[in-house]
């Protein structure tokens, strides 16, 4: 089956704190639309006797100081709702893609011209890279088991975002944004 695309998440940005001079201040958002892939067999027989959804929340991260020592960290969410046959183990990985960045390592969120860096990971100590499981990055493997009144038929997975601190180069403030898709794989 090919990709299905589901709708982006809005973005909207937080206020702008009083405290911090206006220059010195940016707003940074990251939404992560939804790709759903299913490409095993097992996924296609799942077609007649179940159905998946799933959904994601944005990452919101607050306003950021470049002159600051300390990161700017948020988390999202990614739920994976099955429903059918009880009994049925339905596996699946989920990827996250580099966004608009070239590479995982180098994740940027872009205000116009002006990048500001920031990451995603898989864990809340923030030291594996959520990513398609190349270049060091990790994907998360999980599934849901099908019951009779649909109880158990719900992952959700937390999504870490991280702005590094003490990014000095000039930039300016403003509403920094990325996509990141998300791909899940039926197994």
């Amino acid at each position: 089956m090919s990709p299905r695309a589901f709708s982006r998440v809005p973005f909207r940005s937080p206020p702008r704190p009083t405290g911090l001079p206006a220059r010195l201040a940016l707003r940074a958002a990251l939404a992560l639309p939804l790709v759903l892939a299913a490409q095993d067999a097992s996924a296609i027989l799942c077609t007649g006797i179940c159905s998946c959804t799933a959904q994601t929340t944005s990452l919101l991260f607050a306003n950021y100081n470049p002159l600051a020592y300390g990161n700017v960290d948020t988390t999202g969410t990614v739920s994976i709702k099955c429903g059918g046959i009880a009994g049925l183990l339905i596996p699946f990985t989920i990827a996250l893609s580099t966004g608009g960045g070239s590479t995982y390592a180098g994740r940027r969120m872009a205000s116009g011209v002006n990048l500001l860096s920031y990451n995603l990971y898989s864990d809340p100590g923030y030291t594996s890279i959520w990513g398609d499981g190349t270049a060091s990055t990790s994907i998360i493997s999980g599934g849901v088991l099908l019951d009779v009144l649909s109880l158990l038929g719900t992952a959700t997975y937390t999504v870490y975002g991280r702005i590094p601190g003490r990014q000095v180069t000039t930039v300016p403030g403003g509403p920094y944004v990325d996509a990141v898709t998300v791909t899940i794989t039926y197994q």
